[in-house]
């Protein structure tokens, strides 16, 4: 250490014994504060209420977003009933009576049932061919559900495999192959991702990809697909 930080060391620890020890100092310190509180008691008493409104405002803004779930739930509810039955344009736009998804979206932006409501969109859309469409809702929604969220990688692929966006579709399907990954979903995402290989000409890739399914999924419905594809691959692979 060089000799002037020693001494700017020094110089500091004996400010501090002179206060802890100095009974005047400390009550010279104090009288400062509370001069400048009562100087500036006005510009203090605004920051105090400012931070005290900022904390209100977060904490209203909290409960109304709640309360707007809550309402958009119970809102969508017809929604989704038409959804499973298959009547997309009631399901997107509403019977008169019924909100529809795309307005629980406008209505309710930034709510949980909004977020929903984008999966419901996306999928919709992607069955009626509205392929961008889908892809641009399906990628506002976000979940921790190991099923749904998966579901909504793997529906982007399917979309962009649509439009011939083979290279996009390939990093949807593993992005739905890789997250929380589990015997029921899993080997159906990466038969979709080897499939999108061997469309993009990666065969060596779509070969391990079946290898995955062939090793680490032998219970699902998957597995014997995976092996005949896989010796398919690997013949053309040979030759």
């Amino acid at each position: 250490m060089a000799k002037t930080d020693i001494k700017n060391v020094k110089a500091q620890q004996e400010q501090a014994n002179e206060l802890l020890e100095n009974p005047d100092v400390i009550a010279d310190r104090l009288g400062r504060g509370e001069a400048f509180l009562k100087e500036n008691s006005k510009i203090v008493g605004g920051i105090i209420i400012a931070i005290v409104l900022v904390i209100a405002g977060v904490i209203g803004f909290q409960i109304h977003k709640a309360n707007q779930n809550k309402v958009a739930q119970a809102e969508m509810f017809q929604a989704v009933y038409y959804w499973e039955q298959d009547e997309a344009d009631l399901a997107l736009n509403g019977d008169g009576e019924h909100a529809g998804f795309l307005t629980i979206i406008d209505k309710y932006s930034g709510t949980d049932a909004a977020n929903l409501a984008h999966f419901y969109t996306g999928s919709l859309y992607l069955a009626e061919g509205e392929h961008q469409k889908a892809i641009d809702h399906l990628k506002k929604f976000s979940s921790s559900d190991f099923f749904v969220q998966a579901r909504a990688y793997a529906l982007i692929g399917d979309a962009q495999m649509e439009l011939g966006q083979v290279g996009d579709a390939i990093s949807s399907y593993k992005r739905a192959a890789d997250y929380k990954e589990n015997k029921f979903f899993t080997p159906r995402y990466l038969n979709k991702l080897a499939i999108a290989y061997e469309e993009n000409g990666d065969i060596n890739n779509a070969i391990k990809t079946y290898e995955q399914i062939e090793e680490k999924y032998f219970e699902s419905y998957e597995f014997t697909a995976a092996r005949k594809h896989k010796a398919r691959l690997e013949g053309l692979a040979s030759r």
